[in-house]
């Protein structure tokens, strides 16, 4: 068991090792659910998003390049069948 302990701000701050078991990176967010009988569970927040987020992530990071879906499939075929380099 590991105890923590609360600053007068109210902050509480996680050992490295408590988050390396919880499985939270640097920059991830913490999700505590507040449970009955004054209890919480913590957890790694999962990333939630939306192919409508992903809109325009590439925009201006290609070289001008306008691919077609048979195109696209076409490079990853040929890509999946190549040797991997040694």
């Amino acid at each position: 068991m590991t105890t923590l302990t609360v600053t007068s701000r109210g902050q509480v701050t996680f050992r490295k090792e408590v988050l390396q078991h919880l499985g939270i990176q640097p920059g991830q967010k913490i999700r505590l659910d507040l449970l009955p009988d004054g209890r919480a569970e913590l957890s790694a927040e999962q990333m939630k998003g939306s192919w409508s987020d992903l809109s325009g992530f590439l925009k201006g990071r290609t070289n001008g390049a306008h691919l077609s879906i048979e195109e696209i499939n076409a490079l990853t075929t040929q890509a999946g069948s190549e040797p991997e380099p040694s």
